[in-house]
């Protein structure tokens, strides 16, 4: 289970480490063996092999006909990059990924339970200004509806 968030950088190789907390698990979990690809936030997601291949088992069986589900395959399957750790717990990031992303020196890592996502660390800090805002809106107006007793 990936938990927290991390400041990190990509190195002049493009290259960035994975946090120490998170070593052991990864390598128990998919020998180093993992997959990114690009999410429609605006983020690269990084899964270990073998929740890569369910989330692509579940992704590729809804049913191909609708534009939506096209969609995702384009974005999510048609950006996929296999990728090993390397022997320093380094991770590559290929050029169209860290261009999709907007990714600059400074990121941030933020596990998400079975992956995670990786964001430029000022999209990250702009990000959740605005999810944290539409959260206490969200509930400013669900209050304000509960007294009114709509």
């Amino acid at each position: 289970m990936f938990r927290g968030i991390t400041a990190t950088t990509i190195d002049a190789k493009a290259r960035i480490t994975v946090p120490t907390k998170h070593r052991d698990e990864i390598k128990a979990v998919c020998g180093g063996q993992i997959v990114l690809t690009v999410d429609v936030d605006g983020c690269l997601l990084i899964y270990p092999l073998p929740e890569w291949e369910r989330f692509e088992a579940d992704l590729r069986a809804l049913p191909n006909v609708g534009k939506q589900v096209r969609r995702w395959h384009r974005i999510y399957l048609g950006h996929a990059r296999p990728c090993e750790i390397d022997g320093q717990s380094r991770i590559l990031l290929p050029q169209e990924l860290r261009d999709f992303a907007k990714l600059k020196k400074n990121v941030c890592l933020v596990g998400q339970g079975n992956k995670f996502e990786l964001w430029d660390e000022t999209r990250w800090h702009e990000n959740c200004e605005d999810w944290i805002n539409q959260e206490v809106n969200t509930a400013a107006e669900e209050s304000a509806l509960a007294q009114l007793k709509i």
